[in-house]
């Protein structure tokens, strides 16, 4: 299993882990449960630069040469400025206003998603990609990691408390509560 940074050639794997990761978010988005739409908005957003679904902002997670997972994450300082081209973008394709709380803010890098293939689900791919990015931006670089787990989630709160993640307080985003929690 590798982990490298994705490029605009992996937006169509990108988009399916992210959709697999955040489906209800992106039907909210659109304003409707359709998979095509969400994977089309999605993938146009990846192929973009500087949005916070960005390739830019993307891992990919290879295993015999295969996308098996994705792990979207960014700087929280600049979420007001990646958020606008999201919007502008759902605004165009689906006339509709994206108006959602900001999940994160300055002083730390937010793991927006990690989604991994039904395929390799269970299989301790998300722990991997997890270990990863804390190595990557904890250890290596000396930032602080922020994620929201869903309430109605606890297998994946456990996960992340057993990797270190600490609860810091609660959030509301597209109208569920979440726990925010961080390492540093």
């Amino acid at each position: 299993m590798i982990i490298r940074k994705a490029t605009t050639k992996d937006s169509q794997e990108i988009a399916f882990c992210m959709l697999l990761a955040m489906e209800d978010i992106v039907y909210k988005f659109i304003g409707e449960n359709s998979t095509e739409k969400a994977l089309t908005l999605l993938e146009s957003l990846i192929i973009q630069k500087s949005n916070q679904y960005s390739y830019e902002n993307c891992w990919v997670i290879e295993n015999d040469n295969k996308t098996i997972a994705a792990a979207n994450i960014y700087d929280g300082a600049d979420l007001k400025k990646l958020r606008e081209p999201v919007a502008a973008l759902i605004k165009t394709m689906f006339n509709k206003e994206l108006t959602y709380e900001y999940e994160t803010q300055s002083g730390e890098y937010y793991i927006d998603c990690i989604g991994v293939n039904p395929s390799y689900q269970g299989k301790g791919v998300g722990s991997k990609v997890l270990k990863f990015l804390i190595d990557e931006y904890v250890h290596k670089k000396n930032e602080t990691l922020g994620l929201l787990v869903d309430k109605e989630n606890p297998n994946a709160k456990k996960l992340y408390l057993k990797l270190g993640f600490k609860v810091i307080g609660n959030k509301i985003l597209a109208g569920k509560e979440m726990e925010h929690l961080q390492i540093q």
